[in-house]
This record gives structure tokens, C-alpha cells and sequence, in this order.
């Protein structure tokens, strides 16, 4: 399996990109932690939690292109998810993985400001943290309010405290139901 990547800028929502990191390890599915900055590693969440992150963007770039992704996940979290919106490199990448039929996840503010650069919007299903959803719904896709959204090959979560059903949906996406089943029961959910 190849790697897949959660992608961290200031402000990140800590539960939403830990608890993930953390079930899909748990799952066995590798992943790593990206940096968007040019010449840090070092990540600061929304609460003042900080990570090193695995990579940073440089470092990822080449990876990505001579070896893919299985999934590219975006936390949400303020300014964090603005600041990944941002990053032309970044959602450059986004659209060409999912435009090849590869596994993007968002939650929180993510899916309103990140993933909804993604062409092809019109009749989309998605979930974000309320009042999120603006750009998206703009553009055609339609807001579900669901805990956990998949339509095709994106998957949006909701909120912080949906966190591990994300995490969960994104590992059963990835690994199957049985690896999603076996770390649900070892979290004791």
C-alpha cells in the first residue's frame, strides 16, 4: 500500500488531524504527516499544541510524484484549513490525485475552503462544521449534515468531535471494514 498524507498548517484542528494519524496507524495503513511550509517541520495547532510533522512540502513533492498517495487528508481547523487553501502547490496536487481516481478526505472547515476546489462539484454530497458550507453548496455540491459524507472517491467529516468516526471511514476506505472493525473494538467504541 502506498503512503497516504495529512497535510498540517498553523491553526490545524488537533483532534481531527492526530486522531486520524492515530487510527490509521493503528489500522496499519501508512501515513505521514506533511508540513506545507518550505522550511519547517514544526506545525502549531489551533491550540497551542506543537507537532513536527514527518515532511515538509519539499519533501513531499518528489515523494508524491514518483511514488503517489493512496489518500490526501486535510484537517480542518481555523486558520489552519485557510491556509491549506491557500497553497496553490497543494491543491494543485489535489485535483490531479483526485482527478485519478485517488481517496481525498476533509472535515471540519476543511471540505467548505480545501476540497471544494475539487471540480465537479455539481450534486456532490458532502458534510462540514456548520456555516462552512457556503462554497461548496455555490458551486452545486449539497450539504448532508451527516456525521461522515463519501460520495465517490471524497470522504468529509463533520466537526472535532466526529473525529474517530472520520478517521474510521477513511481506514475502512483503505484497509477494509475488517481493520476499521478491529481498531473500533480496541478503542473500545
Amino acid at each position: 500500500m502506498k503512503a497516504s498524507y495529512i497535510f498540517l498548517a498553523d491553526g490545524f484542528e488537533d483532534m481531527e488531524a492526530l486522531c486520524t494519524v492515530d487510527i490509521l496507524r493503528r489500522g496499519g495503513v501508512p501515513v505521514k504527516t506533511v508540513s506545507i511550509y518550505e522550511d519547517r517541520w514544526s506545525v502549531e495547532s489551533s491550540h497551542g499544541v506543537v507537532v513536527e510533522a514527518d515532511m515538509n512540502f519539499p519533501e513531499f513533492e518528489p515523494e508524491f510524484a514518483s511514488e503517489g498517495a493512496e489518500a490526501l487528508i486535510f484537517p480542518g481547523g481555523l486558520p489552519g484549513s485557510k491556509y491549506l487553501a491557500e497553497k496553490k502547490e497543494l491543491i494543485a496536487v489535489m485535483v490531479r490525485h483526485a482527478g485519478e481516481g485517488g481517496l481525498v478526505a476533509s472535515i471540519c472547515a476543511a471540505p467548505g475552503l480545501v476540497t471544494s476546489q475539487l471540480p465537479g462539484q455539481e450534486g456532490r454530497r458532502f458534510t462540514c462544521y456548520p456555516g462552512c458550507e457556503d462554497i461548496p453548496v455555490s458551486k452545486g455540491a449539497v450539504c448532508t449534515g451527516a456525521s461522515v459524507e463519501q460520495d465517490g472517491n471524497l470522504i468529509t467529516g463533520r466537526g472535532p468531535g466526529l473525529a474517530m468516526e472520520f478517521g474510521l471511514a477513511v481506514l475502512a476506505r483503505l484497509a477494509g471494514e475488517d481493520a476499521a472493525d478491529g481498531v473500533r473494538k480496541g478503542l473500545l467504541l
